[in-house]
């Protein structure tokens, strides 16, 4: 069984049922499921074969939905790209990738005419209508490029039948997804159709999701995050997807309550805007029976705070690209245990290991190694480091990690993110943690630095309400809940925490700003 297959079978289940929300229009499993299988064909017609790698660039529209299961319909790969890098980032994944197509929204179209130049092994060019301008951005193209580029739109129009399912094997690549290369250049992580399949299939079950879910899809959809828990998952079970174009509290607040929203997901930083979001009201999210935080780590206080408010349970979980991405999740059924990652999903395996790969007991911290059907096939092109990251069928996960008794998870800290002060090991995001509580701080970061004395240091970057609090002050709060060696060292008070495009926090453009 492949997602597309059970796209597929939802379709003439119910095929009236509702797929999609955007922008004010239901599109039904029926609808959907056309619009895939002849978009399919119309990849083909334009020279897409089976075992070809086809970039998306694309943001939350139905062009991705239907662009992606047209591309695993036909046996190719899809490689979703963040329509918001910078040229010489695309342009290395596009190497990197040996792409063979480009399916991109129409403000991109200048980017076809450089991609033509530099790869002209690249067949076709999709450029999807956001705007009415689409079609003239296209005449502007030179004669080279315009041969091969195509409106969505009208490859839709052109075909006359249907793309059949092609048959693939589980283990072949449907999906190659750039991990966001904190340490030198992106690694392409190549997921199976078993890897996302298995992923989708156990996420839904163990959330309990069913056809009766309207699931808010606001995550960035080219972010494994967002592909398999508001996207694969919901469709598998005959939910409806609510497409969200961008991330805005209002309009979250909106969409939840117009279309009586069931499950929200998002990354600490959207729980902490929608919190702070004073027009935010608890009746907005009646509905919800369940919001999931993933991506980083939610601050406790954040959590009580935000389930308090709107009257909505969190459910913390883990996961990475690399295992596509879900490990644990917070379990519906038992006792939620706030900052903790929950427990093992269905069908996988996590442990917490010492750095020669034995298993540490309760309680210890070491390194988060997980296991399953959902752990990628490797690293495109890079054998060296899949055989680095993969060693006897275990993922090592690079974060340090500790279990209870129970079987609750506890991410302590990413193991490169480690701050040594003075022989004594210093976790961010357990400092992190206090200076949340604190009334006037609405967000933190907390970096090492090089220190003569004691090796390094604690570094925190501090976001604050009002500017009413100094920085003698937030010390003083730390040293009344700290160890003095955990006590920042250094508190620099600033406007806004860097974040990439799924919301999550840089630490490395602070360790940058620290060294210059």
């Amino acid at each position: 069984m492949t997602l597309v297959q059970t796209v597929h079978e939802q379709a003439k289940k119910t095929p009236t049922k509702t797929a999609y929300h955007f922008q004010g229009q239901d599109v039904s499993y029926e609808i959907l499921e056309q619009s895939i299988s002849r978009f399919a064909q119309g990849l083909v017609d334009a020279g897409i074969e089976k075992g070809d790698n086809v970039a998306l660039l694309l943001g939350n529209t139905p062009h991705f939905i239907i662009s992606l299961y047209a591309i695993m319909r036909i046996g190719a790969t899809a490689v979703p790209v963040n329509p918001t890098y910078t040229k010489d980032e695309i342009s290395y994944i596009l190497k990197d990738g040996n792409v063979k197509g480009i399916i991109a929204l129409d403000m991109l179209v200048p980017l076809v005419e450089v991609a033509a130049q530099l790869f002209p092994a690249i067949r076709t060019y999709i450029i999807c209508e956001t705007t009415t301008e689409a079609s003239a951005q296209v005449a502007t193209l030179s004669a080279q490029a315009q041969q091969k580029t195509k409106l969505f739109q009208a490859v839709l129009a052109d075909v006359k039948h249907a793309a059949p399912i092609q048959q693939v094997d589980e283990q072949d690549t449907a999906v190659i997804l750039y991990t966001s290369g904190t340490t030198g250049h992106p690694k392409g992580a190549m997921l199976t159709h078993q890897n996302l399949y298995s992923n989708a299939r156990d996420v839904g079950q163990y959330l309990a999701m069913t056809e009766n879910d309207r699931v808010i899809a606001t995550l960035p959809v080219f972010h494994v995050f967002a592909l398999t828990v508001v996207v694969n998952a919901p469709l598998m079970k005959g939910a409806t997807v609510l497409l969200a174009p961008r991330f805005s509290p209002a309009e979250i607040f909106t969409l939840a309550k117009q279309q009586r929203a069931t499950v929200f997901a998002g990354v600490p930083t959207m729980f902490n805007f929608l919190y702070q979001y004073e027009s935010g009201d608890a009746k907005d999210f009646e509905h919800l029976r369940l919001a999931i935080s993933g991506g980083a780590s939610l601050p406790v206080a954040l959590l009580h705070a935000f389930e308090a408010r709107f009257n909505v349970r969190i459910s913390e979980g883990y996961g990475l690209s690399e295992a596509s991405p879900v490990t644990c999740f917070n379990p519906l059924d038992r006792e939620r245990k706030a900052g903790s990652i929950g427990t093992t999903i269905p069908n996988v395996e996590n442990k917490v290991v010492d750095e020669y790969g034995d298993e540490l007991p309760v309680g210890e911290v070491g390194e988060l190694i997980v296991r399953g059907p959902n752990i990628m096939k490797g690293y495109y092109n890079m054998p060296e480091e899949t055989a680095r990251a993969i060693r006897d069928g275990w993922l090592y996960t690079g974060d340090l990690a500790r279990m209870d008794e129970e079987g609750y998870f506890y991410i302590v800290d990413r193991k490169k993110d480690l701050i040594i002060v003075g022989g004594f090991n210093v976790y961010p995001r357990e400092v992190e943690e206090v200076l949340y509580t604190h009334p006037n701080i609405v967000e933190a970061a907390v970096v090492g630095f090089p220190d003569e004395n004691f090796g390094e240091a604690v570094h925190a970057f501090i976001v604050l309400k009002e500017q009413t609090t100094s920085t003698e002050d937030i010390r003083a709060f730390c040293e009344e809940r700290l160890v003095k060696y955990k006590v920042p060292t250094t508190i620099e008070l600033i406007d806004e925490l860097p974040k990439n495009s799924t919301g999550k926090i840089l630490r490395r453009s602070f360790k940058e700003r620290i060294q210059k």
